[in-house]
């Protein structure tokens, strides 16, 4: 009606100008509820083009200052007020707990202190500890917040997470330092009794360091039987502190060092002085117990890495358990250099110390081993690998020689030693190519003769190679290296025939999980290596 209005020229009725009225009423208010949203929605997310940080509304400061380090946060508190004010949010700190150290434990809920550290009190420290006792004995968290577990624990003490190899002498050993809900606990691994070399590893708690009041962290000492008790911890250097016990009689017993060796001799080796009727292995256990008992938890610790991997490796590298005769059963650290695999001790025995190259495999010198009615023969064993190892010899005579004598023609007949197997020598297979096939398993039993510690091991294979073993006589005298054959089992399993000691070691993986451990690369990884071996030759 007022189109037809305006196109007669008399302009627009009363009734259409009433209905325009409305119309302008309803647009004039739909326009002030969507200023309004806007207002809302402006006060909800902020400015719509933020000009700087503080512009940002604070839940998502929150999600931003939560993903920086938590070193970079005191700085950032220094900013303005509303820094500062934000940084006192639980959720920052919680995250920044978690995710550089690992702990899982939620503080509202330490009344009961996590399952992790209470089993640790009740079980470890003191069995006829009763629950209920056990709450009294905790300290107050209720009023403790996750920036002051960051400040005054996990970060001041971050330095020494890791694995670390105690300096006691030949014996060495392996800690792992690690967080458990508030605490920090360095557990020393101890390997199974032997000769269950598959069996898990044992953990003994010697350290931890939790927060007893608000603002401070308390170091105690867990070792000996009277519970935990004062300690104290000093870094040294770099990649090194040490531990010291300040109530050395905490670890004395009423029975006097009789009663104190029958308690270590039955967690170390579960079983009795009179179980042993070997009167040298007698010997060796009543030397270590004197040896190792004499440091009283005052001990120094240097640093130790995890080997890289690499696909190339012929298995995954890493830590592994094994046999060592009347030794009983020690760890070792498998790690790959190209085309050589070494085991290092990082627990060891007066005769070899810890620290030292317990084993060197050749990767270029397979050996094929013939059926299983020529592997019961010592003899034919000792030929396929002794002729590697002449092979072998000649090949180091011929890369130490001069260089002028390299360019003299070799004689007719001796072209290739380097790379072809010499005469008679039909079961042994040289290049790296036999390293990256993936064979079938093939039958497997020990020659006659060869002692085993442990004759529950694997009846098939899947490779074998050449390597030599480190012998020594005791204090680690006339140190030499005699050849030997590492046979591959599994991907969790190898062992090593010792030709000369006509005996047989059987390794196998530990499976703990270890955290702050990898190597930050292969350079620092050998540098770890050469400095091990200095610390006990």
């Amino acid at each position: 009606m007022a189109v037809c209005a305006r196109l007669c020229g008399a302009g627009q009725s009363r009734r259409c100008r009433r209905r325009q009225r409305h119309s302008q009423a309803d647009q004039d208010s739909d326009s002030e509820m969507d200023m309004d949203d806007e207002e809302e929605e402006e006060r909800v997310v902020g400015p719509p083009h933020p000009q700087s940080l503080l512009d940002l509304p604070p839940e998502l400061l929150v999600e931003i200052f939560s993903s920086l380090p938590g070193t970079a946060l005191p700085n950032l508190a220094l900013v303005c007020k509303k820094f500062r004010q934000i940084l006192n949010t639980e959720t920052i700190w919680r995250r920044r707990c978690t995710e550089e150290f690992g702990m899982r434990d939620d503080l509202r809920k330490m009344e009961i202190l996590g399952m992790s550290s209470r089993d640790l009190y009740v079980k470890r420290v003191n069995p006829q500890v009763k629950s209920g006792r056990f709450m009294k004995l905790l300290p107050d968290y209720e009023h403790m917040d996750y920036r002051d577990v960051y400040t005054h624990l996990l970060h001041p003490y971050r330095h020494i997470l890791g694995l670390w190899q105690p300096d006691i002498g030949p014996y060495g050993g392996l800690l792992n330092v690690v967080v458990d809900g508030l605490f920090i606990i360095g557990w020393m691994y101890l390997p199974p009794h032997d000769p269950r070399v598959e069996d898990p590893m044992r953990r003994r708690p010697l350290f931890r360091i939790h927060m007893w009041e608000k603002n401070k962290a308390t170091i105690e000492c867990m070792y000996g039987h009277k519970g935990p008790h004062k300690g104290d911890i000093q870094t040294v250097k770099k990649d090194e502190f040490s531990t010291k016990c300040n109530q050395t009689d905490h670890h004395r017993m009423p029975g006097g060092r009789q009663e104190e060796f029958r308690t270590w001799l039955e967690e170390e080796w579960g079983r009795t002085l009179e179980d042993i009727f070997h009167e040298h292995m007698q010997e060796l256990i009543l030397m270590k117990f004197i040896y190792t008992s004499q440091y009283d938890n005052c001990l120094t610790y240097r640093r130790i890495y995890l080997p890289p991997f690499l696909p190339s490796d012929l298995l995954q590298p890493g830590l592994f358990k094994g046999t060592y005769g009347s030794h009983g059963l020690e760890i070792i650290m498998l790690s790959f250099h190209d085309s050589k695999a070494k085991a290092t001790k990082l627990t060891g025995d007066p005769n070899v110390p810890a620290g030292q190259l317990t084993l060197e495999i050749d990767l270029n010198r397979p050996v094929r081993l013939p059926d299983l009615e020529h592997q019961r023969s010592m003899e034919e064993l000792s030929r396929l690998v002794l002729e590697v190892h002449e092979e072998a010899q000649r090949g180091l005579q011929a890369r130490d020689a001069p260089s002028e004598a390299a360019e003299v023609a070799p004689p007719q007949g001796a072209e290739g030693l380097d790379s072809a197997p010499p005469a008679g020598a039909e079961g042994v297979e040289l290049g790296a190519a036999a390293c990256s096939a993936a064979p079938e398993p093939q039958p497997f039993v020990l020659p006659l003769g060869v002692m085993a510690r442990n004759e529950v091991y694997p009846r098939t294979c899947k490779m074998c190679f050449y390597g030599t073993g480190l012998i020594a006589g005791h204090g680690f005298t006339s140190p030499e290296r005699t050849p030997g054959l590492f046979i591959l089992f599994d991907d969790d399993r190898f062992g090593f025939i010792w030709l000369e000691l006509k005996s047989f070691s059987l390794y196998s993986r530990l499976t703990d999980q270890l955290s702050h451990a990898q190597a930050p690369s292969m350079e620092r990884f050998e540098a770890m290596l050469r400095n091990m071996q200095s610390w006990t030759s």
